[in-house]
């Protein structure tokens, strides 16, 4: 099929190389614009791009699609499906109309549930039992679509949004290479989603990122492992040089109580509202490397009774 493809982070780099693959005719790239980034600042393209670029596939990064122009390309591609993982922009309507068969999404979660910017995330902040992929075709609303097929995965004990968001990938690849040879073939079916369920995933805000140690122990560690590893959720503690900030990017449940927020002991157990987490993985600020709880201890050469803040 010829396809517009319309992507920018890491998670859409699977989808776009399968479709490439399985030889769809790649008609345009639609990604983010180059930003920059390292110690440089250089301007560093998306990872999509990146892979466009080495695929020979023509990339366009407009800054808005809600112009008379945007559309009018859009609509020369000829496009008999465009497909859209995790672009980053909203689609106007002369956009989502233009190609013969509308626009497909594949969106990071079991709709309608965590609809919107970080599903993923939401879904191990909140404890779910299971995430997956969907594929809806799109609407104006936000994830609203009808969807098509779906792809479960089990979130596991311990299971960060880093190591979901990998898991998913290699799904939704696998899932959109379907969902397109159904529709070559005029069998991709969708139905309506359930109005019942419904769950906004809102974009993650830097407030919710320090640690609330007045919260449960599960709360915590899900939201410890659902900030994981960006932006990481994160205390602060002085380590003999004034506070510093710590990023804690695993943690689990453990048995102790106290004090909120007080180290329990020299392995990394610090009590919460409600029992204790274990920290097993963290980094300190402008450092390079990560370590388990007892080596931050020992490194930080807390004891226990210490406060993190």
């Amino acid at each position: 099929m010829r396809v517009v493809f319309m992507g920018t982070p890491d998670f859409a780099v699977p989808t776009l190389a399968r479709l490439a693959q399985d030889g769809h005719d790649i008609a345009a790239v639609y990604t983010r614009a180059p930003a920059r980034a390292g110690r440089g600042m250089s301007l560093r393209p998306s990872p999509v791009h990146a892979l466009a670029d080495t695929l020979g596939a023509p990339v366009l990064t407009p800054a808005t699609l809600r112009t008379p122009e945007a559309a009018e390309t859009f609509a020369a591609h000829r496009a008999d499906v465009a497909v859209v993982v995790a672009y980053g922009m909203l689609l106007p309507q002369a956009i989502l109309d233009a190609p013969r068969h509308g626009c497909l999404n594949l969106h990071g979660s079991l709709l309608p549930r965590w609809r919107g910017a970080a599903p993923i995330q939401r879904a191990v902040m909140a404890g779910d039992a299971e995430s997956g992929v969907g594929l809806m075709r799109m609407e104006a609303g936000l994830d609203t679509g009808p969807v098509a097929l779906e792809a479960r995965l089990p979130i596991t004990p311990g299971m960060t949004a880093g190591a979901l968001h990998d898991a998913l990938m290699p799904l939704g690849a696998d899932l959109m290479a379907r969902a397109l040879a159904a529709l070559d073939a005029g069998t991709l079916t969708f139905a309506p989603q359930p109005e019942d369920g419904i769950v906004y995933a809102h974009k993650i805000t830097n407030d919710e990122a320090r640690i609330d140690w007045f919260r449960p122990a599960a709360e915590v560690a899900n939201r410890i492992n659902g900030l994981s590893p960006f932006p990481g959720a994160f205390f602060e503690v002085d380590l003999g040089k004034g506070s510093e900030r710590v990023k804690v990017l695993r943690a689990a449940p453990a048995e102790g109580s106290g004090a909120p927020g007080t180290l329990r002991d020299s392995e990394g157990t610090v009590a919460c509202g409600d029992g204790a987490v274990r920290l097993l993985e963290l980094r300190r600020a402008g450092k390079g490397g990560s370590a388990n709880g007892a080596e931050f201890v020992r490194g930080a050469r807390l004891t226990p009774g210490a406060r993190l803040g």
